[in-house]
């Protein structure tokens, strides 16, 4: 296994664009997101499970998860976020740690939103980055990308860890408040960091 870098942060923080960065240079990343995607592909034992849990209306017309109606369905009822997160969460994990093991790179990225919220599951990896960015910021980000009011935004950033909390758990920080272009030398000074901590 190869170095393991977890990167994390609030939805709208700039996890994504920080993702890319590291790839442009050669590192390989892999996200909880995509994984969370993979698990319940038509067919799957998760998604058969998630239709069992949440009836016929947790799917789409063609039979795959309706991501948008579950997700306002677990913003509105943190039961249904429970039940949720325990069919998928043990399968997400299983598959980013298949991935992991099997990379070659001098240190890979694994992007994990919840990260905070399920640190104990991620005790192999070797060091946390946590990209942040200030609330004020996130929500109007989120109400341009997802085209949802305020209020909904401020539920979504309500229901995951504190900012404080993702703070506590980080080894490294990158600030992303403003143009994105300036996560560039944020990354590029992080990358020579790695590449030299993985070599010890």
């Amino acid at each position: 296994m190869s170095f393991v870098v977890a990167l994390t942060g609030g939805v709208a923080s700039g996890k994504s664009a920080v993702e890319r960065r590291f790839e442009a240079l050669g590192i390989r990343a892999y996200d909880a997101d995509v994984a969370a995607r993979a698990v319940v592909e038509p067919g799957s034992e998760a998604l058969a499970e998630v239709a069992r849990t949440f009836g016929a209306n947790a799917l789409d017309d063609e039979g795959r998860l309706d991501r948008a109606a579950m997700r306002q369905r677990v913003f509105e009822d943190p039961s249904a976020r429970i039940a949720l997160e325990s069919i998928l969460h043990p399968r997400i994990r299983a598959w980013l740690h298949d991935a992991v093991t099997a990379d070659q790179g001098p240190y890979c990225i694994l992007s994990i939103p919840l990260l905070v919220e399920n640190r104990a599951h991620y005790a192999w990896v070797d060091r946390v980055l946590v990209v942040d960015a200030p609330e004020a910021v996130r929500i109007e980000r989120l109400t341009r990308r997802d085209g949802i009011d305020a209020a909904l935004a401020a539920k979504m950033i309500a229901a995951q860890a504190s900012r404080e909390a993702r703070l506590a758990i980080a080894d490294d920080v990158i600030v992303n408040d403003g143009d994105e272009a300036a996560l560039d030398g944020a990354v590029a000074v992080l990358d020579r960091r790695y590449r030299a901590l993985a070599l010890l």
